[in-house]
């Protein structure tokens, strides 16, 4: 039983930092939809838009599975900075920079919820596997579009 619970506090563990991830990342998106500019402006401002929504949404789903999980999600706003790993954008920025911290920070997550699948799947927990399994293709595809849209030779911008 106790190797049991031990698995599963670990479980909850990486569902914690993931959800302070998904929240300093969704706040990350704010900023760079807000102060967006150039002539992709209006583009770019409704991707992070969307994009931020997008990963706003997970916030819930992982802290409504540490509850399933008996376990307690972040809750206190001063416990979500020491428990990401994703790192708050900082400064005055330029657009490439914004989406150059952006895909940054979704291969960091990516790579976490790789490793946090596996760790859920060794302590039996199918149910957190599958979910990290579904948000990890929702970070490949931010990922994807934010890297498209850094291609150079397109003849509208580069």
């Amino acid at each position: 039983m106790t190797a049991t619970l031990t698995a599963q506090q670990t479980v909850v563990e990486t569902l914690n930092r993931q959800q302070a991830n998904a929240l300093v990342a969704y706040l990350n998106y704010k900023k760079y939809h807000w102060l967006t500019f150039g002539p992709l402006f209006r583009d770019l401002h409704l991707l992070f838009e969307e994009q931020g929504a997008e990963v706003f949404a997970m916030i819930d789903e992982l802290a409504e599975r540490s509850l399933m999980l008996d376990g307690a999600p972040v809750a206190d706003p001063a416990q979500y900075l020491p428990t990401a790993t994703v790192t708050p954008s900082s400064g005055k920025l330029a657009v490439q920079a914004m989406i150059q911290e952006a895909i940054a920070t979704h291969e960091l997550i990516i790579q976490e919820m790789h490793e946090d699948a596996e760790v859920a799947t060794q302590a039996g927990d199918i149910g957190t596997a599958d979910l990290y399994t579904r948000l990890v293709q929702v970070h490949q595809k931010h990922r994807w579009f934010l890297k498209e849209i850094s291609k150079k030779g397109d003849g509208l911008v580069s």
